[in-house]
């Protein structure tokens, strides 16, 4: 009998789930739009059902159990706290309402330090026991391994590296305070500085142009816009910045970028890596690699997800 664990991503739009074999290999793969449920439950009970019938298309396999990454998800409560993307109020039981429907153990938490676990499951930091994993997405969110196991803090709620505040009375980020760190690296953050760049220098962009995305400003980088590269350097000055201080706490061997924003190849990593090198501690200095992840962007949360499971049964 052959295994699968099954990883389920709760976003606030779509949740994805999938089932994961031991390999690291996404079998199958759904998702269903989050909003359409605002009762959490009803939610369980159709993720629930496809997992099911998904596992019983495969002949000779079982499931082992189920891993979740959510926003505000508490590893060790099982539970999903206050997010303010979701539509459900309050705290809510989650791990224990699929491990209900399922009849798996079921683990849960959030969804950047479920990508950290994969990432050293099946990506790049695989025999790594120390590393911090950064996600630059719409916000910046991440997870932090020391001495092969995630740091969670006491509450589950460690690593929140997005909310360190790098510029009192700053720009107002989304948790209610000004100036931290996500409301300048991440996807949102370097369309503002882009947008702010050419306010203060009195440019427009074209009357047939509307920045969507993080990409917009890549592309015009690639073009060489002298804005959308100032936009990159400042980004990835801050960025350096921040992950230099954070390495006096941990000491990683690596660190690890993903998301739309690490696509952007050198215009991302460059400045972050100068950066990064110009405001460590002597001590550190030449010993630790700013890297790419090697997790597939549409597949990471999955993986990661199911990693929480495929983590303890090795």
């Amino acid at each position: 009998m052959q295994q699968l664990v099954a990883g389920i991503d709760i976003g606030g739009t779509n949740t994805s789930f999938g089932l994961v074999n031991a390999n690291g290999e996404l079998v199958f793969k759904e998702s269903v739009p989050t909003e359409h449920f605002p009762i959490p439950e009803d939610l369980v009970a159709v993720v629930c059902e496809h997992i099911k019938r998904a596992v019983l298309s495969f002949q000779n396999f079982e499931l082992l159990g189920a891993g979740i990454g959510a926003p505000n998800g508490n590893y060790f409560k099982g539970t999903v706290e206050f997010a303010p993307n979701l539509k459900w109020y309050g705290i809510i039981p989650l791990a224990k309402l699929f491990e209900e429907r399922l009849g798996v153990k079921t683990s849960l938490t959030n969804d950047a330090n479920a990508a950290a676990i994969g990432e050293m499951m099946f990506g790049a930091a695989k025999g790594m026991k120390d590393f911090i994993f950064i996600t630059l997405g719409t916000g910046l969110g991440s997870g932090i391994v020391s001495n092969g196991e995630l740091v969670y803090g006491h509450d589950s709620f460690a690593g929140e590296l997005g909310h360190v505040i790098m510029f009192p009375d700053g720009r107002q980020c989304g948790c209610g305070r000004k100036g931290c760190l996500e409301t300048y690296c991440s996807a949102t953050g370097i369309k503002r500085t882009y947008s702010d760049l050419l306010m203060s220098h009195h440019e427009k962009m074209e009357t047939n142009e509307k920045m969507t995305d993080a990409k917009f400003v890549f592309d015009k980088a690639m073009n060489g816009d002298r804005y959308a590269i100032e936009a990159f350097n400042y980004t990835g000055d801050i960025l350096g910045l921040a992950l230099a201080n954070s390495v006096a706490y941990t000491s990683p061997e690596a660190i690890f970028l993903f998301g739309g924003l690490a696509l952007s190849g050198d215009f991302i990593f460059k400045p972050a890596i100068e950066s990064f090198e110009n405001n460590l501690l002597n001590i550190y200095k030449n010993k630790i690699k700013i890297l790419p992840s090697k997790l597939k962007e549409n597949d990471a949360a999955l993986l990661g997800a199911a990693s929480l499971i495929w983590k303890n049964l090795n």
